[in-house]
């Protein structure tokens, strides 16, 4: 729901409940209500009791030992990029839409009209777009580093984001590849490209596939090693 709070939360009616009471959990604020409450008086119960709530999810994520990227996105969050962490700005902007800029730290232009009104889901759809875009780049420049020295030329890259796997390479040879990567250090995404282009030729993970991936990356076991270390917290980045 939007609102004038920095984040959103969901009204479930429940003939058992006698008062309005708020439940926060990972990613979840959810507010359970009789069901004769004024939908009114319930919005203003949430307001009254947004420092909680805050408190609450900033604690939740303190636990999350697998979560990366911030459960509010607002000024100061921290934004996991390319294997650093950097701080998010906002400014006000006359712009009709969040415009994400990077420098030494991650900005986001905001809409005048959207500073008064919740704006973390918003912040969080426009930071993962902005990071697709810099993925496709990223992964278009391994392919160019990559492709020539076997051959091994994608029909199309794709970008998806995935919750069960690095990257795939389909059987009319078009690469796909998470977008959580753009999280991982640049040498992680590098493998994982110069992996799925190897799939061009060789389809299994045999002995002949290992040797031709470490053709391409001598060193490929490091990222190999940091994916299998902190893939699963990577997965749980968005």
């Amino acid at each position: 729901m939007t609102t004038n709070t920095p984040f959103s939360y969901a009204i479930r009616r429940s003939t058992r409940a006698t008062k309005v009471r708020i439940i926060v959990t990972v990613n979840k604020v959810e507010v359970v209500a009789p069901v004769k409450v004024a939908e009114k008086h319930i919005h203003q119960f949430v307001i009254a009791e947004q420092q909680w709530i805050i408190t609450a999810l900033n604690k939740i994520t303190e636990r999350q030992p697998h979560t990366l990227q911030p459960v509010l996105y607002g000024e100061g969050s921290t934004i996991v990029y390319q294997g650093e962490s950097y701080l998010l700005t906002l400014k006000s902007s006359p712009l009709k839409r969040i415009k994400i800029v990077f420098t030494h730290e991650f900005i986001a232009f905001m809409p005048d009209t959207l500073l008064a009104i919740n704006h973390s889901d918003a912040i969080k759809i426009a930071l993962l777009n902005w990071m697709k875009k810099q993925l496709q780049r990223e992964v278009v420049h391994w392919v160019k580093q990559h492709a020539s020295k076997h051959q091994l030329v994608p029909r199309t890259i794709n970008i998806r984001h995935q919750k069960s796997r690095w990257g795939s390479c389909g059987i009319h040879n078009d690469i796909q590849i998470n977008a959580l990567l753009i999280m991982a250090p640049p040498n992680v995404l590098e493998y994982v490209v110069v992996h799925e282009l190897c799939h061009i030729q060789i389809r299994n993970h045999s002995p002949q596939f290992w040797a031709l991936v470490a053709d391409h990356l001598p060193d490929y076991k490091t990222p190999h090693r940091w994916l299998k270390q902190h893939g699963n917290r990577l997965m749980q980045g968005f």
